[in-house]
C-alpha cells in the first residue's frame, strides 16, 4: 500500500477579493466565444445576401425581430468590447499599464468604451437607416 502524499491546493476562485480586472478578464473570454456564433450569424447573413431575395428577406426578418435585434446589438457589444479589451491586452503586452491606477483606467476605458460605442453606434445606425 503506497502511501498519499499530501499536496497543498492551489487557491481557489474563492480565496481571492475579486476585482475590475479579474471579472473583465473572465468576459474578454466569454465575448470571445460568443464572436464565433455572432459570426455564424453574420455567414447566414451574407449567404442570406447571395443567394437571393426571398433567402435575404427571411434574415432580414429574424434580424428585425425583438430576439434577432437583441442578438445584433449583444453581437455588437461583444466584438466592440472584445476589440477595446484586447487594445488592453496589447498595451499590457507591450509591457505598460501594470500600476493599480493604470490597470484599473484601462479596465474601466474597455468596460465603458465597450458600452458606449455600441450605443453611439446603434444610435448612428438608426439615424442613417432611417429606424429600419
Amino acid at each position: 500500500m503506497t502511501a498519499r502524499i499530501e499536496r497543498p491546493l492551489s487557491p481557489h476562485m474563492q480565496t481571492y477579493r475579486w476585482t475590475l480586472t479579474m471579472i473583465l478578464s473572465i468576459v474578454h473570454r466569454m465575448t470571445g466565444v460568443a464572436l464565433y456564433f455572432g459570426t455564424l450569424l453574420l455567414a447566414w447573413w451574407l449567404i442570406s445576401a447571395a443567394s437571393g431575395p426571398t433567402a435575404y428577406a427571411n434574415v432580414q426578418a429574424f434580424t428585425s425581430s425583438f430576439m434577432g435585434r437583441l442578438i445584433v446589438f449583444g453581437y455588437t457589444w461583444a466584438l466592440l468590447h472584445h476589440l477595446l479589451s484586447g487594445i488592453r491586452h496589447f498595451i499590457w503586452d507591450l509591457g505598460y499599464g501594470f500600476k493599480a491606477n493604470e490597470r484599473e483606467a484601462l479596465t474601466w476605458g474597455a468596460l465603458i468604451g465597450g458600452i458606449s460605442l455600441t450605443v453611439l453606434l446603434w444610435i448612428v445606425a438608426y439615424a442613417v437607416g432611417g429606424g429600419r
